[in-house]
């Protein structure tokens, strides 16, 4: 993480970084793949998830376990996250989760800068926001963009880019589980 924080901190200094290229992927690409991903359905009960955060070179820099408790109630959610690092580190996010009409969704929590916004085609869902991310005792703003893949109706993956000024400063990989 000290490194992220040195990226960051970089970046924000206005420090020329060329990390990254230019993505081509939209979500209309994904319309019609099976399974569909509806977040109500697949964010409903319990779930636990295992990630990885890695640095802009790839390294891994962390690793942790997230247990997700979701519940949805006329097209509202709350999704409640505990994570656990593998340094010990505890972390909890609480998102309220907005179904709005054809595949749109909204989300805010605490650490969410404004509202996060989602959308979603077929298997896929791109969700983006900014966040206040602590590292090593300092706190930054940051923007995601997430990526969901519904694999199987049990089965997801979370790819997230972190980004600061455009550039992505570390990724962050997840396999989402519901529990029986």
């Amino acid at each position: 993480m000290r490194l992220l924080r040195r990226l960051l901190l970089a970046v924000s200094l206005g420090s020329t970084l060329l990390l990254s290229g230019c993505g081509s992927v939209d979500i209309d690409d994904y319309q019609g793949t099976q399974p569909t991903l509806v977040l109500s359905r697949f964010f409903d009960g319990q779930l636990t998830a295992h990630g990885m955060v890695q640095d802009y070179q790839g390294k891994v820099t962390r690793r942790f376990v997230v247990t997700m408790t979701g519940q949805w109630r006329d097209g509202v959610g709350t999704l409640d996250e505990a994570f656990v690092y593998d340094d010990g580190e505890t972390q909890r996010r609480i998102w309220t989760l907005t179904e709005l009409d054809a595949g749109q969704y909204q989300g805010t929590a605490a650490d969410i800068l404004g509202v996060a916004t989602g959308e979603a085609r077929g298997s896929a869902l791109q969700w983006r926001y900014q966040m206040l991310l602590p590292v090593d005792g300092d706190t930054y703003e940051v923007e995601f963009d997430d990526w969901m893949y519904l694999i199987d109706e049990r089965t997801m993956i979370n790819k997230s880019d972190i980004n600061k000024f455009g550039v992505t400063v570390a990724t962050v990989t997840l396999v989402i589980q519901k529990q029986p």
